[in-house]
């Protein structure tokens, strides 16, 4: 319990617009101050750009959040610098510019079936958002909907360490 208390005392929030998404996990989030902040949505690992379903998932992902104002709740950087948070967005449903920011995007992404839940990381999520990480993967999974459609997909963590660059 300490760890978790630990992890949200060092959380910080970025609120901004989104004005690049670079694949299904990462996104660019403009700042109120115009900084750019180079984000990794937590708690997924989206199927890279060349492999299967990694075109989709990045269309998908810019669908929910480009163009659109955006509340990430970050707790560390990865080794490439980004920082790595949930991504929160105003439900597409909303037609308002003042509706909470309640959806969050890589939960989307894996109810779409376009993403893994990144269960490596899954200690540093909330035990509530593990669960429901966790539910959405195995709702997708069973219902073959988008990367589940295949087979056997690939995650994006062995993709990378094969040669189909």
């Amino acid at each position: 319990m300490i760890v978790l208390a630990a992890c949200s005392a060092s959380a910080e929030t970025i609120s901004g617009r989104v004005v690049g998404v670079t694949d299904g996990d990462t996104i660019t989030v403009l700042d109120g101050d115009k900084t750019q902040h180079k984000i990794r949505v937590a708690g997924i690992d989206a199927p890279e750009k060349a492999q299967p379903f990694g075109q989709r998932s990045k269309a998908s992902m810019s669908t929910l959040v480009f163009g659109k104002d955006v509340e990430v709740v970050a707790g560390k950087h990865d080794r490439y610098g980004r920082t790595v948070g949930k991504v929160l967005v105003a439900d597409p449903s909303c037609q308002s510019s003042t509706c909470a920011k309640t959806l969050d995007a890589g939960h989307a992404l894996i109810t779409m079936g376009l993403a893994w839940w990144y269960r490596k990381y899954a200690r540093e999520q909330s035990a509530s958002d593990a669960n429901l990480y966790e539910l959405a993967e195995n709702e997708a999974q069973a219902k073959r909907v988008g990367l589940w459609a295949d087979a056997h997909p690939s995650p994006p963590w062995d993709w990378r360490h094969t040669s189909h660059r």
